[in-house]
C-alpha cells in the first residue's frame, strides 16, 4: 500500500499523492485512533492530539526545497500527528509509550531537545516517524508540552527556522524567552507535584488538625465524604423521603462549594465542622422546608447531591449576615443549570425567622 516507484519526477509524486489521498486519510484516522487509545489507557493527561495531512502545496514546496525524494514513501511527514501534553515530563512518558507499541523509524526520528546547544534557542520536543503493523507508509508524530507548542507556533509565525536567520538584535530576546519558557515548564511541574502531595496528605491533616486546613477545592473534595456532612445529608434525605445520591458526576461541585463557603466567611475545615455540628438543627429545618420548593435542583437527578447540607448552611449564614444572596447563588450555580429562585429562598428564610 502507498509505495512509490523509483526515479519518479516531482510532478509524478504530486500526482501519486493526489491519487492516494483516500489511503492517506485512512492512515491518518488509524494512527490518531491508535495513539489516542494508548494515551488514555495509560492514564496520561494531555491537552490535545491533533492530526493533519500535508497539503499538495506544502508537499510541492518540500520537494522543490529538498529535491532528494524519488519515492513518495520517503516523505515521512505526509501524515502528521501532534500530541500536546500539559507538562514536559509527560513528553517523555508519551515517547516511551509510543516506542513500546509502534515500529519506530529511528533513522528519521529525533529528540530535538537533546540536540540543542546550551545557548541555542528552540523548543522543539520529540519527533518520531512510526509505522502501524502492516503499513509500508510511516507517519510523523510530534510530542510537545503546551509551552513547547506555544514556542514552536510563535517561532513558525515569525518565520525564523534557524539561528542564522534571526537578526542579532532579536537573538538575545529569543534566548531570554527560551529560558523563561524552560523555567515556566519546570515550575508548572513543581506546582503539579505539590498539588498531588497536598491532596495525598489531606485526609490525615483533616483528621489531625482540621483548624489549620483551609477550605479549597481539594479539601472540599475530601469533605464530601466527611462523617459530619454525610450524616447531615442522610438526615435531610430521610426527612424528605429522597435518595442521597452516590458518585454524583459533578467535577466542579467541590470548587463551587469552597467558593460559597469563603463568601459566607468559613475559611477552615475545623470551623466548618464545628458550625455544622452547632447549627445542625437549623440547617436541617431550613433544608427540609426549602428543598421541596426547589424542584429544579433535585428533581432531574431524583435525589439529593452530596454536601447539600453544606450548600444550605452557606445560604443560611449568608442571609443571616445580610450579604448578597445573588452573589452566593452565582457561586453555587455558576452556569445557571438549576436557575435557583432567590426569592423563594429569601421568603423561606424570613418565615423561619418569624416563627
Amino acid at each position: 500500500m502507498m509505495r512509490g516507484v523509483a526515479s519518479r519526477t516531482h510532478a509524478d509524486l504530486l500526482t501519486e499523492y493526489a491519487q492516494q489521498q483516500p489511503a492517506f486519510e485512512a492512515l491518518l484516522i488509524k494512527g490518531h485512533s491508535a495513539i489516542t487509545t494508548l494515551v488514555h489507557a495509560a492514564g496520561i493527561k494531555i491537552h490535545d492530539i491533533t492530526a493533519r495531512l500535508k497539503t499538495p502545496a506544502s508537499l510541492a514546496e518540500k520537494l522543490r526545497r529538498k529535491g532528494r525524494y524519488s519515492q513518495l514513501s520517503e516523505v515521512t511527514d505526509l501524515v502528521g500527528l501532534r500530541v500536546i501534553t500539559y507538562f514536559e515530563k509527560d513528553v517523555t512518558a508519551v515517547a516511551r509509550l509510543l516506542e513500546a507499541h509502534f515500529e519506530v523509524d529511528w533513522e528519521n526520528s529525533v529528540d530535538k531537545s537533546k540536540m540543542l546547544d546550551p545557548d541555542r534557542f528552540g523548543y522543539m520536543g520529540v519527533h518520531y516517524v512510526l509505522r502501524l503493523e502492516g503499513e509500508a507508509q510511516g507517519f510523523e508524530v510530534q510530542i510537545r508540552s503546551i509551552l513547547q507548542h506555544a514556542w514552536a507556533e510563535i517561532e513558525h509565525d515569525l518565520g525564523y527556522k534557524s539561528r542564522e536567520a534571526v537578526p542579532r538584535e532579536v537573538q538575545r530576546r529569543f534566548y531570554r524567552l527560551a529560558g523563561l519558557l524552560e523555567m515556566a515548564d519546570e515550575e508548572f511541574m513543581a506546582i503539579h507535584r505539590l498539588s498531588q502531595d497536598y491532596a495525598a496528605q489531606l485526609p490525615q491533616r483533616i483528621q489531625d488538625d482540621p483548624e489549620n486546613v483551609f477550605i479549597d477545592a481539594q479539601s472540599m473534595s475530601v469533605l464530601l465524604h466527611d462523617p459530619t456532612i454525610r450524616e447531615l445529608d442522610q438526615q435531610l434525605a430521610q426527612s424528605l423521603n429522597l435518595l442521597l445520591l452516590e458518585g454524583w458526576p459533578d467535577s466542579e461541585r467541590a470548587q463551587r462549594l469552597a467558593a460559597a463557603l469563603h463568601y459566607a466567611g468559613i475559611k477552615s475545615v475545623g470551623q466548618l465542622q464545628k458550625e455544622l455540628r452547632r447549627q445542625s438543627e437549623q440547617i436541617l429545618a431550613f433544608g427540609v422546608r426549602l428543598q421541596p420548593q426547589l424542584s429544579s435542583v433535585w428533581s432531574p437527578a431524583g435525589g439529593i447531591a452530596p454536601a447539600s447540607s453544606v450548600a444550605y448552611y452557606a445560604i443560611w449564614v449568608t442571609l443571616h449576615a445580610g450579604r448578597s444572596l445573588r452573589t452566593l447563588l452565582t457561586l453555587l450555580d455558576r452556569h445557571q443549570h438549576y436557575k435557583i429562585d432567590g426569592e423563594i429562598i429569601r421568603a423561606t428564610f424570613q418565615v423561619m425567622n418569624t416563627e
